[in-house]
Formats: structure tokens, C-alpha cells, sequence
């Protein structure tokens, strides 16, 4: 979602900067574009690092019937990326 907001806050700033050529007394609409798509670079370049730093679980569950006593063994095991099986 923070990659996203990013991109919509350069976009909205780069339209109030380049695109606009309204002049406003209370407010500098070029230097509020320039201050969202400088805030929407660091929310999206954070979005990719948190992206990237999220650690991501796989889960397998294995059910198996021993035929000699009749009864069912189950077998979970949870791996995480670039570590070993738990």
C-alpha cells in the first residue's frame, strides 16, 4: 500500500509543479509540489525496503497412514527464506 501512496503523491506533486500554471496568494503551489513528490520518493523507497525486509513462511503439513498399526502421522514443517527447515 506505501508503494502505491508513493506513487500518488509524486504523481500529484509533479501535476501541481509541471502542469499548473495557476498562481495562489496564501500558498507556492510549486514549492508544495515539489515537497509531495520529494515525500512520496521516501514513502515509496521505505515501501520497497520494508517490502523486501518482510520475511516470508511457507508451512507444509504431511499426513501419512502407517498400514502396519493403522494410524495417521502428521509432519509439519515451517521454513522461513534463507533459513533452515524448523
Amino acid at each position: 500500500m506505501s508503494i502505491g501512496t508513493g506513487i500518488v503523491l509524486i504523481v500529484i506533486g509533479a501535476i501541481l509543479e509541471f502542469a499548473l500554471n495557476i498562481t495562489v496568494a496564501w500558498v507556492n503551489l510549486h514549492l508544495v509540489g515539489y515537497i509531495l513528490m520529494i515525500a512520496g520518493a521516501v514513502v515509496l523507497i521505505l515501501g520497497l525496503i520494508f517490502m523486501l525486509r518482510r520475511r516470508r513462511t511457507v508451512t507444509t503439513n504431511r499426513t501419512m497412514d502407517d498400514p502396519e498399526t493403522r494410524a495417521q502421522t502428521t509432519r509439519r514443517s515451517t521454513s522461513r527464506t534463507n533459513d533452515e527447515v524448523l
